[in-house]
């Protein structure tokens, strides 16, 4: 009696059970008898005219294209579909009798974008990245690179499950694809970590749209509820600034990326280190900071006043660091900037006299873009040497 047929089996086109039968006899074959076989079977059915280990060669890229799509896409991948792939490619497939155009579209697609986002994948941001940092240079313009990744993803699917981790990856997506140019580029390079080629954009540009993301995501996850404060840390690389080579880029953008992870530890609900100590002849600065010093305090860090009013007036401290500000309107007047809270900022100079009671500041923070802000001087303090220590607050 026969067996009844197995429903999780799926059954092959005549034409695809053809083809994995012929692959099967090949290898039997002795390479010279195959190639011979390869050679009338590429002509009759691509009309291609190859020598024997043209043929064999051409036919064993095929058999490796096909399992490069059967482990991208997840699924079993036909050898009529890799044909395509690699003929398309070689520019080989002068006529289209294989499949239908639409097919070959769709393959093409779903070897190019990640099934959940919809946003291009890691291979084609190889691709594209050496194509566009090729036109950057051609033509002597920037190019900026941003690599981005959600701050506590593991925690949403810990406490929330993958079904919901799902779904920030995909808000995140949407948020990009919403904010970015026509030519801009964004794709999905890892689990939770995402890239944005941006063609003739300089750090301040770069630095603007990655905040205006970060913001923007924010706001289009509030109505899940999380528990975990999820967010987008960014970090950035412009060509030719930081570099030539792709390779040093990337290494660029990644290290940027972690020291604003570590910067935003300060940020409301997360873990934040212990706060410098001041000195007690310091006064607190008001909170009297516009939305433009607020932007100005987040960007190095600074932790925006929680309902504690002890931690109101934590600042960050950038002694160490290359941070300083341009005084005024002459580009000559700089002073090293010491630290930064919410409220404000403290200053280091060895001519105090020179400032005025209210004036414009230009503040340079390492990993950030220039940020133009308008100071207050609220309190004077003698340091080392000729230095003073000058604490400003943020004015509108």
């Amino acid at each position: 009696m026969p067996s009844p047929p197995d429903p999780t089996k799926s059954y092959l086109p005549a034409e695809d059970a053809y083809l994995d039968l012929l692959v099967e006899t090949l290898e039997s074959l002795e390479r010279p008898a195959r190639g011979q076989f390869l050679q009338r079977f590429l002509r009759t059915l691509a009309q291609i005219d190859l020598n024997e280990t043209q043929s064999l060669d051409l036919w064993e890229q095929i058999l490796i294209r096909r399992r490069e799509l059967t482990e991208s896409l997840g699924k079993p991948v036909s050898l009529k579909t890799a044909m395509v792939a690699v003929l398309a490619s070689s520019n080989l497939l002068r006529v289209p009798i294989l499949m239908e155009y639409e097919e070959l579209k769709k393959l093409q697609i779903n070897a190019a974008t990640d099934p959940l986002t919809g946003l291009y994948n890691r291979r084609l941001f190889e691709e594209y990245f050496d194509k566009e940092l090729n036109r950057a240079r051609r033509y002597n313009q920037s190019l900026a690179l941003v690599i981005m990744d959600l701050h506590r993803f593991k925690e949403v699917n810990d406490r929330h499950g993958h079904q919901q981790g799902d779904l920030v990856l995909q808000a995140a997506a949407s948020t990009l694809r919403k904010s970015l140019r026509t030519s801009d580029y964004a794709f999905r390079i890892g689990g939770d970590e995402f890239a944005l080629l941006l063609p003739q954009s300089d750090p301040e540009q770069a630095g603007a749209l990655s905040r205006r993301v970060r913001s923007v995501y924010e706001s289009a996850i509030q109505p899940m509820q999380l528990t975990v404060s999820l967010g987008l840390d960014y970090g950035l690389a412009v060509y030719p600034q930081d570099g030539d080579q792709k390779e040093v880029l990337i290494r660029v953008a990644d290290e940027r990326l972690y020291q604003s992870k570590d910067a935003n530890r300060v940020a409301p609900g997360r873990a934040a280190p212990e706060a410098p100590p001041q000195p007690s002849a310091a006064p607190p600065a008001p909170a009297t900071a516009t939305a433009g010093a607020k932007e100005a305090a987040a960007k190095a860090g600074a932790a925006a006043p929680p309902p504690d009013e002890r931690r109101k007036w934590e600042r960050v401290s950038l002694t160490g660091t290359r941070a300083y500000a341009l005084l005024g309107e002459a580009p000559e007047k700089t002073a090293r900037v010491l630290d930064l809270g919410y409220g404000g900022v403290a200053l280091q100079t060895d001519s105090p006299e020179e400032l005025a009671v209210s004036f414009h500041a230009v503040l340079h923070v390492p990993i950030l873009p220039p940020v133009r802000v308008s100071l207050r001087r609220i309190y004077q303090q003698g340091g080392q040497g000729t230095a003073t220590r000058v604490g400003c607050s943020f004015v509108s």
